[in-house]
């Protein structure tokens, strides 16, 4: 009976593996789908209006029959919260990351995405919410991981290089309509790209240092806030699009790829993939969920190189292999500063801990018997509940 039970073992140990990579399979495949529909003449402002729309519509049925019981009040410092993450996120991000895709690749954009835990780094720091101790190893890889980070996406933004041939890239004939124009006229265009992409991974990381406050007041309703931060991003992103988009052609949609573009992006990767990344940064931390968003940007440059025909530079190469090597020295970084608290609080929890309303020193003054003190102190274990809020780390949903 031993082989059934260790081989059920591995499969529950296996499970947030393969959730992980699914995800990234699921990101991968809206970064494809998006630029496929933008190719073919879809407004990223309409996209994103669509998008959140079916995302509000997958997500508040859940928030409404799960989370309805006392529900926080929404006061004007909550609405006004919930307002500017839905302009940081649903607008001003997926805008600038849309528009940026467009004008670059999908495998570029995926690179400059793993840019996010470096910038929310630095957001924290400015922000006052993370201190600077040099002294410490976990710092300084922090901040090293954070210039290196920086450093990778100047080198993509600045510098193309020779195109990096793939294999199977001569045999592949796609559509001319799926194609990625990265040569020629599209080089003007690069450089705005790798800009806006910036700002929207800047918009993005400015996100999570207000999502911090929020969830203070959604704790226990985070799908409540969800869905309230893509209701009200929605209605934003409408009004951002009848300002830039004047004509009312481009709010048409069929069953063709603009709407498998938008119903994808808003029930996989804005709805599936926040329940799936809940679930296992419950289980094993945001360290080991944010570990594995460069796969997202290996799958996405094979997919693209089969699909649009993507041509890879030299420079989006290097810059990619900085960019990671610096989001895996942050998160090192975020894991040593968890594992520190958690060693510092364990102490701390015993040392302030009270059986039954009195303390537990009192065993000291030799009025209880031996067993009465091994009681105590059992007792006094079992009692104390040792809370240690995990460091979050951001995790992008959905670009």
């Amino acid at each position: 009976m031993e082989k059934p039970t260790s081989f059920s073992n591995f499969l529950e140990n296996s499970k947030p593996y393969f959730a992980m990579i699914s995800l990234q399979f699921g990101y991968a495949g809206m970064n494809i789908i998006t630029k496929v529909s933008l190719n073919r003449g879809m407004s990223h402002y309409v996209l994103v209006v669509y998008r959140h729309a079916f995302a509000t519509a997958v997500i508040a049925p859940f928030a409404f029959f799960l989370e309805r019981k006392a529900q926080p009040k929404i006061t004007f410092p909550v609405f006004m919260q919930i307002f500017i993450l839905a302009l940081l996120g649903p607008v001003i991000d997926q805008n600038f990351y849309y528009a940026g895709l467009k004008f670059t690749s999908p495998t570029f954009s995926c690179a400059m995405s793993n840019m996010l835990p470096a910038m929310t780094f630095v957001m924290a720091v400015i922000c006052r919410m993370e201190k600077l101790d040099m002294k410490t190893v976990r710092c300084q890889a922090k901040v090293a991981g954070t210039v290196v980070t920086v450093a990778g996406a100047m080198l993509m933004t600045l510098y193309k290089g020779p195109i990096v041939e793939m294999l199977w890239s001569k045999y592949i004939h796609p559509k001319s309509s799926y194609v990625t124009d990265t040569t020629g006229t599209g080089d003007k265009h690069w450089f705005l790209g790798s800009v806006l992409l910036t700002i929207a991974t800047l918009a993005w990381a400015s996100l999570f240092v207000l999502q911090n406050k929020a969830l203070k007041t959604y704790k226990d309703h985070q799908l409540s806030l969800t869905s309230l931060v893509c209701f009200i991003g929605t209605l934003q992103a409408i009004a951002v699009t009848f300002v830039m988009e004047h004509k009312p052609s481009v709010w048409k949609i069929g069953f063709d790829m603009n709407l498998l573009a938008a119903a994808y992006a808003g029930i996989v990767t804005s709805s599936i993939s926040y329940y799936v990344q809940g679930i296992v940064m419950k289980k094993r931390g945001p360290v080991f969920a944010t570990a594995f968003s460069p796969l997202m940007m290996i799958i996405v440059a094979i997919m693209g190189s089969f699909i649009l025909a993507e041509k890879i530079f030299l420079g989006s190469v290097l810059g990619s292999v900085l960019i990671v090597a610096g989001l895996y020295s942050v998160l090192w970084g975020k894991h040593k500063e968890g594992l520190e608290n958690k060693d510092d609080e364990i102490p701390e929890a015993i040392k302030g801990s009270h059986v039954n309303g009195m303390s537990v020193v009192s065993a000291m003054d030799g009025h209880i018997e031996a067993n009465e003190v091994k009681k105590a102190e059992a007792n006094k274990l079992s009692s104390v509940a040792i809370c240690m809020p995990i460091s979050e780390l951001p995790i992008k949903v959905g670009n």
